[in-house]
């Protein structure tokens, strides 16, 4: 609506994203924008073909390709198809693609969202490498601990205000957690006095394939149960079983004392089981749809009038819950799509609250939110474990799940290495230990 962008001391004028490639800027978002069947040499040079007369230069770009991955130290077959590459193998593509557009500044949105440890390092070593070739980088995260390894200067954006630009080294991280909330937090963690009741929800020997190998664990009405482990250990496959997602070879599942069958999300649901999923866009919601039908998709048989919903009853409900758990919306007919993570993140906890499950399974519950989105969505966990709820968190984010934890299981190639107790006085060095040695 208003306001100015200059480039070099040069005012620009942006209506387009074309128009910003034009002047050297690339974006590589938070979803890839990668066409899964085409190869990365494909994907490079999509619309912007190298061409010998009517037909395309296979062989130029091939070869285009190969000295942008050079140039950043990678070796990627450039006729491998985007499908089949890993994650982080499909950012670096992007960063090639960016490269090859010559951008001259690149905006990286969450880039480390779903890498591991190592894949993260490795970004780092090229965002480094890149500011060396004097790219500017506009570097989006909410991992605090990224600001302080890879920028020079910090900006903090709150409700789409900003709120203080400063200087890395002369920022501390409890005064950055203070502007992004705007207030002070005494811990980044909210305490609670755990009160563990019996046993809810018990898993014994659980496998399927090579995803998940003899697990068995068990979580009790008022405890949050932290799964530890590197990505790919089988933390996500395990609790997938448990839901009915995916089919298990073999297993028991027994809830309140009583073995059940699940086979189907469905019939998890119908138990008292809940899962928020790590991917809430395209597991968790549908984005196209409106926060109000979100909300009730699960739910449709509480609002049933006869053939029809009773829309009344509906939004009376979604409400309460937006008052509840504190939903920024400008209104329940809004899409889901244009809601930040936060708030999407809590559309998917409210139509799981209004189940009333016993067992709710949070995976990677902060994924892609800001710190005071985190906070709150701490104390909704807290406030449900008080309540009496048996609580499953899975996060690769060590402080996370260390400091939200009553207990702690490690995962390491499938199975539970070890289980942590004392979660108070343990340290990420141990739980470390467990998911690599």
């Amino acid at each position: 609506d208003s306001g100015s962008i200059l480039i070099r001391g040069n005012p620009v004028s942006l209506n387009s994203p074309v128009s910003a490639q034009a002047q050297g800027i690339s974006i590589i978002y938070q979803e890839f924008n990668l066409i899964p069947h085409l190869t990365v040499r494909e994907n490079i040079f999509l619309g912007r073909e190298i061409r010998k007369g009517p037909f395309i230069d296979e062989g130029a770009e091939a070869k285009k390709a190969k000295e942008l991955f050079k140039q950043l130290g990678l070796d990627i077959n450039p006729e491998k198809r985007c499908g089949v590459l890993t994650i982080a193998e499909q950012q670096l593509v992007e960063i090639a693609k960016a490269l090859s557009l010559d951008a001259r500044i690149l905006i990286m949105d969450e880039p480390s969202a779903t890498l591991t440890h190592q894949e993260v390092e490795r970004l780092f070593k090229i965002v480094r490498q890149l500011k060396q070739q004097g790219i500017g980088i506009l570097y989006i995260s909410h991992r605090l601990e990224e600001i302080f390894s890879i920028a020079d200067r910090v900006m903090v954006l709150r409700d789409g205000r900003h709120v203080v630009t400063a200087p890395v080294p002369e920022v501390n991280r409890k005064k950055l957690i203070e502007w992004m909330v705007g207030r002070p937090l005494e811990s980044e963690f909210p305490k609670r006095s755990a009160n563990l009741g019996e046993t809810v929800l018990e898993v014994k020997n659980l496998c399927r394939g090579n995803e998940v190998q003899h697990v068995s664990f068990h979580v009790r009405a008022g405890e949050i149960l932290g799964f530890a482990g590197l990505v790919g250990a089988g933390r996500t496959a395990a609790m997938r079983l448990v839901f009915g997602a995916d089919r298990k070879d073999a297993g028991e599942i027994i809830l309140h004392g009583k073995p059940v069958v699940i086979r189907k999300p469905r019939e998890a649901i119908a138990q008292g089981i809940c899962l928020l999923t790590e991917d809430r866009k395209s597991q968790g919601l549908v984005l196209k749809h409106s926060v109000k039908e979100n909300f009730g998709l699960p739910n449709l048989k509480q609002y049933a009038k006869g053939p029809f919903i009773d829309e009344k009853k509906e939004q009376e409900r979604f409400e309460k819950y937006a008052a509840d758990i504190k939903i920024k919306i400008s209104n329940p007919d809004q899409d889901a799509g244009h809601l930040s993570g936060g708030n999407q993140q809590k559309i998917v906890l409210a139509k799981w609250l209004e189940r009333n499950a016993d067992v709710l399974i949070f995976d990677e519950p902060t994924r892609g939110i800001d710190v005071g989105a985190k906070y709150e969505i701490y104390q909704l966990m807290n406030r449900l474990a008080e309540k009496g709820k048996a609580i499953i968190m899975v996060s690769s984010e060590l402080p996370e799940v260390m400091g939200m934890s009553d207990r702690i299981l490690v995962m390491r190639g499938s199975r539970i290495q070890g289980e942590i107790t004392d979660v108070e006085h343990c340290t990420q060095e141990e739980v470390m230990h467990l998911a690599v040695e």
